[in-house]
């Protein structure tokens, strides 16, 4: 993880504990961000590609066209999550809890990945 990324995310910790759910366009590529709570923010259009999301609580939140491609969600709660337009692609999504998500035909889920099941 770059420096960068490590004081970015304690902002966002930070900012989120304070009450703030607003994180659209965030870049967090590469970001560590493995079992954090960020349950019912707005990650719409947000860069998280390549980054750790494992065991990560983003229940409820809208990650509408974020960027999530070779993201690491193993374990993550996505249940009820906007996923319109979602760049999925080469994610890891082991155990991922989809239920209730939103998706359409623009989310592009990892090859051979049934979100159905």
């Amino acid at each position: 993880m770059e420096s960068s990324h490590s004081s970015q995310v304690d902002e966002l910790l930070k900012s989120y504990a304070a009450g703030k759910r607003d994180f659209r366009e965030i870049d967090l590529s590469q970001a560590d961000l493995s079992g954090l709570n960020l349950k019912g923010a707005d990650l719409s259009y947000a860069d998280f590609s390549e980054a750790n999301l494992n065991s990560a609580n983003l229940r409820g939140s809208d990650l509408s066209y974020a960027n999530l491609n070779e993201a690491d969600l193993t374990q993550t709660d996505l249940r009820g999550t906007s996923l319109l337009g979602t760049d999925l692609r080469g994610a890891i999504l082991e155990d991922a809890e989809l239920a209730e998500a939103d998706f359409d035909d623009t989310t592009h889920f990892p090859t051979g990945f049934n979100p159905n099941n």
